[in-house]
């Protein structure tokens, strides 16, 4: 079964972000809220994460490289 919640540290891997980015992106209201799962714990939908991944511009930048050639 694929996992239906990421904490803070997944959800940056996911998404290809550092934790701090998230966090702002949140605060900024240009990335989806987590989810409260406990009285201390949220966690982040996978399927609003995919919907979220989905819904960014295409980008004509490729990345640097990586020097892995």
């Amino acid at each position: 079964m694929k996992p239906l919640c990421l904490d803070l540290e997944d959800t940056a891997h996911a998404v290809s972000l550092s934790a701090t980015g998230v966090r702002r992106l949140v605060r900024e209201g240009r990335f989806p809220k987590p989810r409260q799962l406990s009285g201390r714990r949220v966690g982040w939908l996978v399927r609003e994460l995919e919907e979220w991944m989905e819904a960014r511009p295409v980008s004509d930048l490729l990345p640097p490289p990586s020097g892995k050639d």
